[in-house]
Formats: C-alpha cells, structure tokens, sequence
C-alpha cells in the first residue's frame, strides 16, 4: 500500500471511508485541517472518517538486484544509459527546433525583402510618372518654353512667383466682394421669368460633352472628337476643331484660345484653329477642367485620383496632387485662392490653390457630376448623379450644417453660376431651371423652368440669355420675350 499524497509506503497508514484511498495519517489530517476536503476526490471530508490500517512490523529486505556491487554497478549502467538516451531524444529536438526557427526567420526575412522591393518600385513608377514630359503640338514655336527639362519639374506647392500671383488675384477680388453691387444693366427677376427660346441650331457635334460660352462664343465638345466653335451672333458655326480623342470639358482662353480635355487624359490648347499646346499628364481620363480668375493658372482633375495645375503662361505643369478617389469635375473659388474637386465617392474636396493641401471636405452622397461657385464668395453648388436636388453649401460650416439647401431641379447635369449670385442655372433631363436667391429676404425662388431636355447650360452676357446644348447636339438660346 502506497500513501495517495506522498506515494511512498506509509508509517502510520488510514483509508478514508467514502473513497477506500490510503494515506499517511500526519498527512492527510494536517489536509483536511486546512481544506477540509479529500484530496483525491474533493468530497468533504471529517477526521473520523479515517480509519486506521493495522499492519505487522516487518523490515524489509533489500531487493535482490542491489545486494552486491556488481548489482549496483549494473542498476548504475542501466540509469546512465537511460540518461544517455534522453540527453541524445533532447539534442534531436534541439536540432529540428532549430531548424524550424531558421526557416522561419528566412521566410520572414524574405517577405521584409519582397515588401521593401515592391515599396522601392511603387515609388520609382511615382516618381517616373511625376516627370513624365509634356508633350507638345508642332505648331507651337511661339509658346514653346525654352528648356525643356523645366517641364519634368513636379512640385509639391506652387513657385513663388505663381503663389504670390495667386495672393495677390484673391486680395484684389475678395477685397469689394461684400459691397460690391448687382450691375444696373444685369437682367431683372422679371427678365428671367420672361425667357423664351431665342434661337436654336443643330450642330454637327454628336454626343455634347462639354459647353464654353464666352462674350458672342460658344465652344461645344463631343464624344466623337470634335469641337464646333459656334458665333451666337451670327448664329452659325464658324470652326471645326479636329481633336481626335472623345472631348469631356472645353474651355475659353484669352480672345482667340480653346482649351479641351480628353478621355485618354490629354488637355489641349487651340489656337486660331492650330493644337499649340499640349499636355499629357493624367493616366485616364480629365474629369474637368477650370481657369483661374487670374487667368495663368489651368487646373485638371481625373480618373487617375490626381488634381494638376499648369502654368499657361510657360506651358509646363507645376503642381500636381494625388487622393484617394477619382476626381470628377472641378472648379475655383471666385477668387482663385481655393480650389474645388468632385469625387466618385460622393464627396467634394477643397484644396489650397498655393499648396495643394486639402482643407475641407464637403459629403454630396453621390457621384459628383458638376459643382458651380457662387459671386458671393461664400456658397457652392453641387449635382450629384441620379439626384433629384441641387445642393447649396457653405464654406464657412462644416459637417451637415454645411449643407444649407437643396433645390429640387431634378437631376442636374450642368450648373451655371451668374456673375451677380444672384441665379443659378441647371440643365437635366427634366429641362432647364433657374433658381434665384433673393439676398434681402433670405429666400430662393424659380423665377424660370423649361420643359426641355438639356445636357449643358451656361449664362450669356449680362445673365440676359441661357445658352444649353441638347443631348442630340440642339444648341438653344433662352432670353427674354422682348429680345426675341
């Protein structure tokens, strides 16, 4: 018999009467005087629940195997072989843990390498696509700019000289914004609640894309490649522009100078007719295209998640900026010092002109697909896709409360701003709208609505006419009955 707790033969030995287990006396009573319990089972346990094992005094004998010294030198031998045996089990272990720890650590090793391989050539492809050189038109020998590695620089912010133009084109026009008055020969209310259509025209160009309206001009792109520069005077197309690549913005520059943007993320520049300039810095297509008030500075936006600035004057990129969704369509604040871009993520962000820093981000909830300024300086409009409202944010809130109207045009495709803040026009397949805040009472008002299906619309001179462009290429013009 073999005590439960010390496993040795026991000097004074007592089972316990629930489980039939022997122990040592003086051990398991100093137990139970501490638990209480059996240690065996854990059922408790009482001091006369012990009974106590007579057993005969005998001294045992040695086992026969020890009563001499060649026994013990080979019960010896047989513990050192069995020692042996465990010390070499142990090594072997040793050895393959070994083994697996170093591929292990080769296999991480490997994997740190691989990282920092693809970290070095995902940097070197940016890097190789911020210098990717300008291209240019062959007749451009009066605007070429002088050294051509200049058109590789990429930087992060704007040159001095640019930066200080753009200062001084914000400080000259947010200046006598506030106070500065509707011109007396700006249309009337009355005026815009009269509008007609005026004139229209089918135009060669299938598939309207973009509209740029500028004094008695208007320029409209197509899918298919071209743009017809249309006389509103004379109410014919003057110039065919051969772009050759799917047109998706256009815009005026100067008196005699077309700007257009491509899907395959070309950005032209036209003049008299003639390419002159060109610009190939976006891997996809140019969501939009805007000018600065200051007139040097040409912004684009794509589908490759970059908003770039180029510098007309030189003909040569200066900043660009990459984000984390595909930019849309764009525009500049009235007075050139902030910059807008729409995503297909549904938000709108506003960018430092000078450094390219975003500094707000407005949510639309949809695919931006056009965002107007108002003069006021203060308020931007904003189409998503699919929505059947325009919203009406200000730059001076953040969070919802930036969103301080929705006027229900139906889903707008274009937005025109006037130059007075005071209308705003929009184009959809429910027709064209103007909608009219009313500064002295706080309030918006429709003054016109058209049944007419349009893609594009932009204001005439002194917001006395509406410019739009149809889905099949109709250009109309909308003003007042008595200038029919």
């Amino acid at each position: 018999m073999l005590c439960a707790i010390s496993g040795e033969a026991p000097e004074e030995p007592v089972v316990s009467k629930k489980s039939g287990t022997v122990y040592e006396k003086r051990l398991i009573e100093k137990y139970i005087e501490e638990n209480g319990k059996e240690p065996v089972t854990g059922e408790e346990l009482d001091l006369e629940d012990l009974l106590p094992i007579k057993t005969a005094r005998i001294v045992r004998p040695r086992p026969p195997t020890l009563t001499s010294i060649p026994a013990l030198l080979s019960a010896f031998q047989n513990e050192w072989d069995s020692l042996a045996l465990e010390t070499y089990n142990l090594k072997e272990q040793l050895a393959r843990t070994r083994e697996e720890l170093a591929t292990a650590l080769y296999q991480h090793d490997a994997a740190v390498r691989v990282i920092a391989r693809l970290t070095r050539e995902r940097d070197e492809a940016r890097d190789a696509l911020s210098k990717i050189t300008v291209a240019r038109g062959a007749a451009a020998p009066a605007t070429q700019a002088p050294n051509e590695d200049a058109m590789a620089i990429d930087q992060e912010t704007l040159p001095e000289e640019l930066a200080a133009h753009v200062d001084e084109v914000h400080q000259r026009l947010s200046k006598n914004r506030k106070k500065r008055q509707v011109p007396k020969e700006w249309a009337t209310p009355d005026d815009v609640a009269s509008f007609r259509q005026a004139a229209s025209d089918r135009l060669d160009v299938s598939q309207p894309s973009s509209l740029a309206v500028k004094s008695k001009y208007a320029a409209i792109g197509g899918v298919q490649g071209d743009v017809a520069v249309y006389s509103l005077a004379a109410g014919k197309a003057e110039q065919t522009l051969q772009v050759g690549e799917p047109v998706t913005d256009t815009l005026f520059w100067n008196d005699s100078q077309v700007i257009v943007s491509t899907s395959k993320g070309s950005v032209y520049v036209f003049d008299n007719g003639d390419r002159v300039v060109s610009f190939s810095d976006h891997a996809g297509t140019v969501g939009g295209l805007s000018l600065h008030p200051g007139g040097e500075i040409l912004a684009s936006v794509g589908a490759d998640k970059s908003l770039v600035f180029y510098h007309l004057g030189s003909s040569r990129r200066v900043l660009r900026v990459f984000t984390d969704s595909s930019l849309t369509t764009c525009a500049f604040h009235p007075d050139g010092h902030l910059f807008a871009a729409g995503t297909a993520s549904g938000d709108i962000k506003i960018f430092s002109t000078k450094t390219g820093e975003e500094a707000a981000v407005f949510h639309l909830g949809s695919p931006v697909q056009a965002i107007a300024f108002s003069e006021n300086g203060f308020w931007f409009a904003a189409a998503g896709k699919g929505e059947a409202t325009v919203a009406i944010f200000d730059l001076r809130k953040e969070g919802e409360a930036a969103k301080v109207r929705e006027l229900p045009t139906g889903e707008a495709l274009s937005l025109a701003w006037d130059y007075s803040g005071q209308y705003l026009a929009t184009a959809g397949p429910s027709g064209l709208t103007v909608q009219q805040y009313i500064k002295s009472s706080k309030a918006w008002s429709e003054p016109f609505r058209s049944g007419e299906a349009a893609v594009l619309v932009r204001w005439g001179d002194e917001a006395k006419s509406l410019v739009a462009v149809g889905k099949d290429g109709a250009l109309s013009v909308t003003a007042p009955r008595e200038e029919q």
